[in-house]
C-alpha cells in the first residue's frame, strides 16, 4: 500500500516501543545528554559502559526521531571531509588517528549488535563505491591514498565484475569496502536506548530542553515540566537545534536529504542487483541505495536547504532511480521522507568542550553512523576518565555557518557541483 504521510519505512515497519516518561520535577545527575540520536545515545551508553552513574538523556520527541532514525543505514569509516583534505590539514599521523577512530567505530557497532542482540536487519555485506564516469583514475587515486596513508584496503572491482552484480549501464569500475555494513538505523537507535537503559541511563522522551544555565558545580537544564542539575552537559542535537547556546546553533546548517522505499520487488530484485552490498556512486551529488531483507529497494540522494513534501521527494528520486535502473519502470514507491542533517562549513564534526563541563557533538554531515559512535566514545572517555583525545577535533571547531546567507551559499554550492557532474556526463557523451 502506498503511504505518502512522510513517515519513514523504518518508522512504519515496526511498532514503536513504549515511550520513555517525560521529565518531571527536579533531578540530580552526573551527566545530562541533550539529544536522543546516535551522538547522544552513544555518549550516554559509553558513559554507562565505563561505570558512570547518574546519566540522564533528554529527547525532545522520540529516540531516533531525527537524522539518526531516517538515514540510508550505511555504516562505514571516514568523514564527510575527504581523506586528502584531512592529510593536508592535519598531517599523516593525526589524520590517520581520526580516520582510524571511525574504522574502530564500525567494529564497535558490530560488537554491540552481536553482544546485545539488537535486531536491526544488519547486513554485513560491505559497500560498493561505483564509478559513474568513464575515467577510472579518481578511483585508483583514492584506493592508493587510503592504502598508503590510512592502512585501508578497498578492493578493485573491474567493470565486468561490477556489471555482474549491479545490473545498470551507468557504471564503470568500482571499489569494494569490506569493513562496512548496512542496517535499519531507527531499530539500531532504539536498541542502543534499551542497552543504555539496562545499564542505568535514565531516558526521558517528549522532554525538549528549553533553557541551559550555569550554576555552582555545573549546569541546570530545564524542560517544560522539570529540570536536571548536572556536573556535565552534552549537547547532541544535530540538525534539530535546541536553541540552548547561540554559538552552538550558529555553527551548523540544518540540511535536508531525501529517501524513498519501494514495494517488495520479489524476484525482480535479481533484475537489478545480484549483491547484498550497499551502493553509492562517485558523483558529488550521488545516489545511494541498498536492498532490504524483504526485497524492497531503499533509495536516497540529493541534499537541499528545502525540506520537501513526500510527493516531491518521490518525484525527484523516482527519476533518479529509473536513470540507473530503467527496468524498475512501474514499480511502486511506498514511502518517501526527508530528514535534517547538521553540516559545518569545514565539513567535519564539531566534537569537544564548549565551556567547563559543557560538551558538544554535532555536524556529522550525512556521514554520521560511525563518526557519531566515535564521538560518543571520545566524549564518554573525556568525561569519565579525563581522556584528552577530544582535542584532536580542535582544528574543526565552532565556526559560524553564516546563517541565513549560509543556506544560500550551501544551495548554490550544491547546484554548482551538480552542474559539474552534468558537464562531465555531457563531455563523456552520457548526459
Amino acid at each position: 500500500m502506498r503511504r505518502m504521510d512522510g513517515a519513514s519505512h523504518y518508522l512504519a515497519s515496526a511498532p514503536a516501543p513504549a515511550p520513555e516518561p517525560a521529565l518531571q520535577g527536579r533531578h540530580e545527575a552526573t551527566v545530562c545528554v541533550v539529544g536522543g540520536g546516535f551522538a547522544g545515545l552513544n555518549t550516554a551508553l559509553g558513559l554507562a559502559e565505563r561505570g558512570e552513574q547518574g546519566v540522564v538523556l533528554l529527547e525532545a520527541r522520540r529516540v531516533g526521531h531525527g537524522a539518526s532514525g531516517r538515514n540510508g543505514g550505511f555504516v562505514f569509516g571516514g568523514f564527510s571531509r575527504g581523506e586528502q583534505a584531512l592529510l593536508d590539514e592535519l598531517g599523516p599521523q593525526r589524520a590517520q588517528a581520526l580516520y582510524q577512530g571511525t574504522q574502530d567505530a564500525v567494529g564497535l557497532i558490530r560488537r554491540r549488535i552481536r553482544q546485545h542482540g539488537i535486531d536491526c536487519s544488519a547486513t554485513d555485506a560491505g559497500v560498493i563505491w561505483a564509478n559513474w564516469f568513464r575515467d577510472p583514475a579518481p578511483l585508483r587515486e583514492r584506493q592508493a591514498l587510503l592504502a598508503r596513508h590510512f592502512g585501508v584496503e578497498w578492493r578493485w572491482m573491474p567493470r565486468e565484475e561490477l556489471a555482474g552484480l549491479v545490473l545498470s549501464e551507468r557504471y564503470g569500475e568500482g571499489l569494494f569496502e569490506a569493513n562496512a555494513l548496512h542496517f535499519d538505523p531507527l531499530a539500531y537507535a532504539r536498541g542502543l536506548a534499551g542497552v543504555a537503559r539496562g545499564l542505568g541511563v535514565r531516558l526521558h522522551e517528549q522532554s525538549p530542553a528549553i533553557a541551559l544555565d550555569r550554576e555552582d558545580g555545573g549546569w541546570r537544564v530545564r524542560t517544560a515540566q522539570g529540570e536536571v542539575h548536572a556536573r556535565h552537559v552534552v549537547l547532541a542535537c544535530g540538525g534539530y537545534l535546541a536553541g540552548l547556546r547561540r554559538e552552538v546553533d550558529a555553527g551548523v546548517l540544518p540540511i535536508a536529504t531525501y529517501v524513498v522505499c519501494t514495494e517488495p520487488l520479489g524476484p525482480r530484485m535479481d533484475d537489478i542487483l545480484r549483491t547484498r552490498a550497499a551502493i553509492y556512486d562517485s558523483r558529488f551529488a550521488f545516489d545511494y541505495y541498498r536492498p532490504l531483507p524483504d526485497t524492497r529497494l531503499l533509495w536516497g540522494g540529493r541534499i537541499s536547504v528545502l525540506d520537501r513534501s513526500p510527493a516531491a521527494v518521490e518525484r525527484l528520486l523516482r527519476r533518479d532511480m529509473l536513470r540507473v535502473f530503467p527496468q524498475l519502470e512501474g514499480v511502486r514507491i511506498e514511502r518517501a521522507w526527508s530528514g535534517l542533517m547538521s553540516y559545518a562549513r569545514h565539513q567535519m564534526p564539531q566534537v569537544g568542550r564548549v565551556d567547563e563541563g559543557l560538551w558538544l557533538a554535532q555536524a556529522f554531515g550525512g556521514h554520521g553512523v560511525a563518526p557519531t559512535t566515535f564521538a560518543g566514545e571520545v566524549l564518554a572517555a573525556a568525561i569519565a576518565h579525563g581522556d584528552p583525545r577530544w582535542r584532536e577535533f580542535n582544528d574543526y571547531g565552532l565556526v559560524s555557518a553564516l546563517k541565513p546567507a549560509g543556506f544560500v551559499g550551501a544551495q548554490l554550492s550544491y547546484w554548482w557541483y551538480q552542474a559539474k557532474d552534468a558537464w562531465k556526463d555531457w563531455r563523456e557523451g552520457r548526459a
